[in-house]
């Protein structure tokens, strides 16, 4: 996958770190290759996973790409929550979780399989009066979203752990393009009569390519010499 002729346009699976974002990593590739890249769908900081990178030509599929299905693993913490709805900020609320067993959760999940209409959560990359969201709200400023039409298509309950005072849903989910799993945390949780946040993502397929196919950062680093900012053809 690393010995492409990126000019004329190739496909880059890319395993994102813990912390990066998604223009981290295209930027990252912009010093190193000699034509344009783009991703084919955010994936926020806090999430790993598969980033799905265009070069050169190529880039031109990428509002095709960008709006195939994706699916998720990842952790719900139900009882506790953040204003961004994952771990960018501190727990500001929490609710009791002792009246949720494990099949009211299991249920749950499938009452949020099918179509919708989602809110973004404010610490969003959604674009309001030409600003991101997540600067407003870093700001501490009141805006409103409007809510967007998505389909899950399917949503798995994989495992519950419980804790002394939150409970720990572990999922796999397959979405439409332009769905936020923080979303889902927070509808999920009030639908559980608590509150909650996603405190882990990971992306492990968009549309037909697969995490499993992906090269980590320290692959492409071994690759492309970066110590030596040798540029590639």
């Amino acid at each position: 996958m690393l010995n492409q002729d990126f000019a004329n346009g190739a496909i880059l699976l890319v395993d994102k770190p813990y912390k990066w974002t998604s223009f981290d990593v295209v930027r990252y590739f912009n010093k190193i290759i000699d034509a344009k890249v783009g991703h084919a769908g955010t994936l926020d900081p806090l999430a790993t996973g598969l980033l799905v990178l265009c070069t050169g030509k190529l880039t031109k599929q990428l509002p095709t790409m960008q709006a195939q299905e994706k699916e998720y693993t990842g952790t719900i913490t139900l009882g506790a929550s953040t204003p961004s709805f994952d771990l960018e900020t501190e727990v500001d609320e929490t609710k009791p979780v002792n009246h949720i067993v494990d099949i009211d959760i299991e249920n749950a999940l499938k009452q949020f399989e099918g179509k919708q209409n989602q809110i973004a959560p404010i610490f969003s990359a959604k674009h309001i009066d030409g600003e991101r969201a997540y600067h407003k709200a870093r700001r501490g400023e009141a805006f409103d979203i409007k809510p967007v039409e998505i389909e899950i298509k399917e949503f798995e309950l994989l495992q519950v752990n419980r804790n002394e005072n939150t409970i720990d849903v572990n999922f796999r989910v397959l979405c439409t393009k332009g769905t936020y799993i923080r979303g889902l945390a927070r509808d999920i949780a009030l639908h559980l009569n608590t509150v909650g946040h996603l405190s882990a993502l990971r992306r492990i397929r968009s549309g037909e390519y697969k995490i499993e196919d992906s090269v980590t950062m320290d692959d492409i680093k071994d690759k492309f010499k970066i110590e030596d900012k040798k540029k590639v053809k």
